[in-house]
């Protein structure tokens, strides 16, 4: 059975490098070669070249790199960066935090315990953030609060805080809209990347 195609005549899925199967894009990360031979990640699907996909799990990513799997696909030497793996996870969580940001500077979060257990009682919020690392009976009662809500738990205090411009936030909720639902579509790309299920 042939692919969806979009109505431009591009498949919806893509063949991944390392196992050969067809996927939807959402789920893969497309890289190119750029001028000076060097492997560049395209988690936007906006630079200009042919498109190398990748399923979007570490261990993918990790055999890629190990078995030389980009420049057999490329057809021509391939610069790779040293820990791929961990690039492509900072630039995830990078964008994730950027998102966050861009809806403080919209007025749309609230962070710290007080105003987030405010803003949780009157059943206002789209997305609950919290530290990982923060203490653990802070965060359940907050989480208590937040029943049926979107929770994201995979930053820590100091990244959560730099997204804020502070020096550490543990409690973070931001409103519903079009910034939560990239947060979320985003950190579920994440967290599949680190193992977890979406």
């Amino acid at each position: 059975m042939e692919p969806e195609k979009l109505s431009g005549g591009a498949s919806q899925f893509r063949t991944c490098i390392v196992s050969g199967d067809q996927r939807p894009k959402d789920e893969m990360f497309r890289f190119v070669i750029g001028p000076d031979d060097n492997l560049v990640p395209d988690l936007e699907e906006r630079l200009p070249g042919r498109g190398l996909w990748l399923s979007g799990e570490r261990d993918m990513v990790n055999t890629a790199c190990d078995k030389g799997l980009f420049a057999r696909a490329a057809r021509r030497s391939v610069k790779v960066p040293a820990d791929l793996a961990g690039h492509l996870d900072g630039i995830m969580v990078r964008r994730c935090l950027d998102y966050l940001g861009l809806a403080r500077r919209a007025g749309e979060v609230v962070a710290g315990f007080e105003k987030v257990k405010t803003r949780l009682r009157k059943n206002k919020g789209g997305v609950l953030l919290q530290a990982g690392d923060g203490a653990d009976d802070g965060r359940d009662k907050i989480k208590a609060l937040a029943s049926g809500m979107a929770l994201v738990d995979v930053f820590t205090a100091a990244e959560l805080g730099k997204a804020l411009g502070r020096d550490n936030a543990v409690h973070v909720v931001m409103n519903e809209g079009r910034l939560a639902e990239r947060l979320l579509w985003e950190t579920g790309r994440l967290m599949v990347f680190r193992g977890f299920s979406r």
